[in-house]
Protein backbone atom coordinates (compact mmCIF):
# COMPACT_ATOMS: atom_id res chain seq x y z
CA UNK A 1 0.00 0.00 0.00
CA UNK A 2 1.18 3.59 -1.09
CA UNK A 3 1.86 5.86 2.22
CA UNK A 4 -1.07 7.60 2.86
CA UNK A 5 -0.51 11.11 4.98
CA UNK A 6 -3.40 12.54 7.16
CA UNK A 7 -4.69 14.82 4.60
CA UNK A 8 -4.99 11.91 1.77
CA UNK A 9 -6.92 9.68 4.54
CA UNK A 10 -9.42 12.67 5.34
CA UNK A 11 -10.22 13.31 1.71
CA UNK A 12 -10.14 9.36 0.72
CA UNK A 13 -13.67 9.35 3.12
CA UNK A 14 -16.70 8.39 0.76
CA UNK A 15 -19.90 7.82 2.96
CA UNK A 16 -18.94 10.35 5.88
CA UNK A 17 -20.41 13.90 6.17
CA UNK A 18 -17.48 16.62 6.52
CA UNK A 19 -18.52 16.92 10.24
CA UNK A 20 -17.63 13.00 10.71
CA UNK A 21 -14.57 13.61 8.45
CA UNK A 22 -13.60 16.67 10.69
CA UNK A 23 -13.86 14.61 13.63
CA UNK A 24 -11.89 11.44 12.83
CA UNK A 25 -8.91 10.82 14.86
CA UNK A 26 -5.67 8.50 13.68
CA UNK A 27 -4.55 6.27 15.57
CA UNK A 28 -1.62 7.26 18.81
CA UNK A 29 1.12 5.27 16.54
CA UNK A 30 0.35 6.54 12.79
CA UNK A 31 3.97 8.39 12.10
CA UNK A 32 5.05 4.47 12.76
CA UNK A 33 3.11 2.94 10.09
CA UNK A 34 4.76 0.09 8.06
CA UNK A 35 3.13 0.98 4.47
CA UNK A 36 4.97 -1.77 3.22
CA UNK A 37 3.18 -4.54 5.06
CA UNK A 38 -0.22 -3.11 4.81
CA UNK A 39 -2.92 -4.40 2.32
CA UNK A 40 -5.34 -1.35 3.77
CA UNK A 41 -5.25 0.63 6.70
CA UNK A 42 -7.69 0.09 9.61
CA UNK A 43 -8.26 1.28 13.25
CA UNK A 44 -10.59 1.99 15.71
CA UNK A 45 -11.27 5.74 16.61
CA UNK A 46 -9.14 6.60 20.07
CA UNK A 47 -12.11 8.81 21.05
CA UNK A 48 -15.50 6.25 19.98
CA UNK A 49 -15.05 2.81 20.40
CA UNK A 50 -17.61 1.71 18.41
CA UNK A 51 -16.38 3.35 15.04
CA UNK A 52 -13.81 2.18 12.94
CA UNK A 53 -12.27 3.31 9.63
CA UNK A 54 -10.59 1.41 6.50
CA UNK A 55 -8.86 2.86 3.73
CA UNK A 56 -8.72 0.48 1.06
CA UNK A 57 -7.03 1.10 -2.54
CA UNK A 58 -10.32 0.77 -5.32
CA UNK A 59 -8.41 1.22 -8.75
CA UNK A 60 -5.45 2.46 -7.50
CA UNK A 61 -6.56 5.30 -5.08
CA UNK A 62 -7.51 5.25 -1.27
CA UNK A 63 -11.15 5.32 -0.45
CA UNK A 64 -11.71 5.55 2.68
CA UNK A 65 -14.58 4.48 4.75
CA UNK A 66 -16.64 4.86 8.01
CA UNK A 67 -17.21 1.56 9.93
CA UNK A 68 -19.51 0.51 13.27
CA UNK A 69 -19.18 -1.82 15.06
CA UNK A 70 -22.52 -3.93 15.71
CA UNK A 71 -23.29 -3.61 19.33
CA UNK A 72 -24.26 -7.45 19.87
CA UNK A 73 -20.89 -10.14 19.80
CA UNK A 74 -21.35 -13.50 17.70
CA UNK A 75 -22.36 -16.45 19.64
CA UNK A 76 -19.73 -18.39 17.95
CA UNK A 77 -16.67 -17.58 16.76
CA UNK A 78 -16.94 -15.86 13.45
CA UNK A 79 -14.26 -15.47 10.51
CA UNK A 80 -13.17 -12.71 8.84
CA UNK A 81 -14.73 -12.10 5.90
CA UNK A 82 -11.32 -10.23 4.52
CA UNK A 83 -8.17 -12.95 5.20
CA UNK A 84 -10.45 -15.85 6.11
CA UNK A 85 -8.26 -17.06 8.51
CA UNK A 86 -9.04 -19.65 11.00
CA UNK A 87 -6.29 -19.09 13.66
CA UNK A 88 -7.02 -15.95 14.25
CA UNK A 89 -5.17 -14.13 17.46
CA UNK A 90 -7.68 -11.22 18.10
CA UNK A 91 -11.55 -11.73 17.76
CA UNK A 92 -13.75 -11.38 14.62
CA UNK A 93 -16.61 -8.39 14.79
CA UNK A 94 -19.60 -7.39 12.51
CA UNK A 95 -18.49 -3.88 10.55
CA UNK A 96 -21.64 -1.72 8.92
CA UNK A 97 -21.22 1.21 6.95
CA UNK A 98 -23.72 3.57 5.38
CA UNK A 99 -23.44 3.23 1.80
CA UNK A 100 -21.83 6.52 -0.32
CA UNK A 101 -24.65 8.92 -1.88
CA UNK A 102 -28.07 9.27 -1.60
CA UNK A 103 -28.77 5.22 -1.12
CA UNK A 104 -26.37 5.75 2.67
CA UNK A 105 -28.67 9.37 3.42
CA UNK A 106 -31.34 6.82 3.00
CA UNK A 107 -30.12 4.90 5.72
CA UNK A 108 -29.07 1.93 3.45
CA UNK A 109 -25.82 -0.06 4.70
CA UNK A 110 -23.65 -3.62 3.92
CA UNK A 111 -21.81 -5.06 6.63
CA UNK A 112 -19.21 -7.40 6.59
CA UNK A 113 -17.16 -9.58 9.58
CA UNK A 114 -13.65 -7.83 10.03
CA UNK A 115 -10.51 -9.16 12.65
CA UNK A 116 -11.21 -6.69 15.43
CA UNK A 117 -7.88 -4.95 15.17
CA UNK A 118 -7.28 -4.76 11.52
CA UNK A 119 -4.98 -7.16 11.16
CA UNK A 120 -5.35 -9.16 8.15
CA UNK A 121 -2.38 -8.02 6.21
CA UNK A 122 -0.09 -9.52 9.17
CA UNK A 123 -2.05 -12.70 9.04
CA UNK A 124 -1.95 -13.60 5.38
CA UNK A 125 1.77 -13.04 5.69
CA UNK A 126 2.61 -15.35 7.77
CA UNK A 127 4.10 -18.59 6.20
CA UNK A 128 1.00 -21.10 6.03
CA UNK A 129 1.91 -24.65 7.60
CA UNK A 130 3.52 -27.55 5.13
CA UNK A 131 0.08 -28.94 4.07
CA UNK A 132 1.49 -31.99 1.94
CA UNK A 133 5.01 -32.74 0.30
CA UNK A 134 5.77 -29.90 -2.48
CA UNK A 135 3.05 -27.20 -1.00
CA UNK A 136 4.59 -24.02 -2.01
CA UNK A 137 4.17 -22.14 0.70
CA UNK A 138 5.68 -19.43 -0.29
CA UNK A 139 2.93 -19.54 -3.33
CA UNK A 140 0.33 -19.75 -0.88
CA UNK A 141 1.36 -16.55 1.56
CA UNK A 142 1.01 -14.70 -2.33
CA UNK A 143 -2.42 -16.03 -2.82
CA UNK A 144 -3.54 -14.88 0.52
CA UNK A 145 -2.31 -11.45 0.17
CA UNK A 146 -4.05 -11.03 -3.31
CA UNK A 147 -7.27 -12.65 -2.09
CA UNK A 148 -7.14 -10.18 0.92
CA UNK A 149 -6.66 -7.27 -1.78
CA UNK A 150 -9.62 -8.04 -3.34
CA UNK A 151 -12.11 -8.76 -0.92
CA UNK A 152 -11.23 -5.56 0.90
CA UNK A 153 -11.42 -3.63 -2.22
CA UNK A 154 -14.51 -5.75 -2.63
CA UNK A 155 -16.75 -4.46 0.31
CA UNK A 156 -15.14 -1.11 -0.49
CA UNK A 157 -17.18 -1.25 -4.25
CA UNK A 158 -20.38 -2.58 -2.14
CA UNK A 159 -20.39 0.98 -0.16
CA UNK A 160 -19.55 3.29 -3.10
CA UNK A 161 -21.99 1.18 -5.69
CA UNK A 162 -25.72 1.86 -4.46
CA UNK A 163 -26.49 -1.01 -6.52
Amino acid sequence: MLPLTPETIKTSFVNASRKVVADITLPPRFAEVDWTELDYFGWIDPKMKRRSYAVVPLDGEPVGIVLRQADASPHKRAQCSWCRDVRLPNEVVLYSAQRAGAAGRNGNTVATWVCDEFQCSLIVRKLASLAYIGFDVASARTERIEMLRLRSAGFIAEVVNAG
